[in-house]
């Protein structure tokens, strides 16, 4: 059977590139750092280089969520169960229609597949309801079902659209997730809105990666985010876009600085290391840094002393910026 990793998805901003320039800072500068903190995990890449420690994760997307639940829940799990039942689920023939090919047939996916998508994703949540499944074995059966999707979804790694190309070459074959071994009892996994979380969580490295532009997370992912959910929302528009108002992030308006000043004063650690990269008005309106420096600064030294470290890396754009000279920088506060 095909496995997958947690750095095997397509994601915006992912930093899997970035994880030796992110934990030498960490060795280097961060002493005796036992607990870490990630509170927009995203897919939980940059996590995934800290397992040895205790490890708390949030995001505010529910699919990225139950991803962290996968990845790394300390919680037992039957490997014999999840193989079990991926191993069926390559191998069913669904001829059936569902939510899922009424809602999307011959957009991202193709009817077959969609069928296929949608009869997974309920039987999961059919075992689940039964008591036949635990929490983590349906968090590691939802996350192979969705980075089996992505992998073969009719985009260029968005949900902004679909292109139109012949679908019908394309096979949904789920794999079974290569978990972490010895994780640290005391990992924790949050679903909610940083700023709102962020008054009960203490740990000694707070990692914060937040939304650099107007480019919403939730408008990108809307797709795997309804899959995950399983609400079986009505849809619209041409790219078929579920109601999602209450994911929308603070930190990708103009209400950014407010936001992030705000989540700074409120976070108990020892050091805060913040990933932001230095776009700010060198792309087209959507692909422009909603923090400046100024903001970031003034907010992290009210918190104790910030040392900043540069490293090169190509930004995402829509391909109409010419951008130059683009880095990712870490800010690194050692709070008071």
């Amino acid at each position: 059977m095909k496995t997958t990793s947690v750095n095997n998805r397509r994601y915006l901003g992912n930093k899997y590139r970035l994880l030796p320039f992110i934990t030498s800072i960490v060795s280097e500068y961060c002493p005796e750092v036992s607990s870490f903190a990630d509170l927009f995990a995203g897919t939980g890449a940059v996590a995934s280089a800290f397992t040895s420690k205790q490890l708390i994760l949030n995001d505010i997307l529910y699919s990225n969520y139950i991803c962290h639940l996968a990845w790394f829940s300390p919680a037992n799990f039957s490997v014999a169960t999840v193989a079990e039942l991926i191993s069926y689920y390559n191998s069913v023939a669904v001829t059936d229609d569902n939510y899922m090919s009424y809602t999307f047939g011959n957009t991202f996916f193709s009817v077959e597949v969609c069928r296929q998508i949608g009869y997974i994703r309920e039987d999961i949540e059919s075992r689940f309801l039964a008591g036949s499944l635990t929490e983590r074995e349906r968090a590691l059966l939802i996350t192979s079902l969705l980075y089996a999707a992505d992998k073969i979804a009719n985009t260029c790694g968005h949900y902004d659209a679909y292109r139109q190309v012949d679908l019908q070459k394309r096979v949904l074959e789920l794999a079974l997730p290569t978990t972490y071994s010895d994780l640290n009892p005391l990992n924790k996994c949050y679903n909610q809105d940083c700023n709102s979380l962020a008054p009960s969580l203490s740990a000694d490295l707070v990692y914060l990666d937040p939304p650099y532009n107007s480019r919403q997370y939730c408008d990108t992912y809307h797709l795997l985010e309804n899959i995950a959910q399983w609400r079986q929302p009505a849809v619209s528009g041409v790219a078929r876009k579920m109601e999602r108002s209450s994911l929308k992030s603070s930190y990708c308006t103009n209400k950014a600085a407010a936001a992030f000043d705000d989540l700074i004063r409120q976070i108990s650690a020892k050091y805060i290391l913040l990933s932001y990269n230095n776009m700010s008005q060198k792309g087209n309106i959507r692909s422009n840094a909603k923090l400046s420096d100024a903001d970031i600064l003034n907010s992290l030294r009210a918190k104790g002393e910030v040392r900043v470290f540069t490293q090169n890396h190509k930004p995402f754009s829509a391909g109409k910026s010419q951008i130059a000279d683009n880095a990712e920088r870490l800010f690194l506060c050692l709070c008071n």
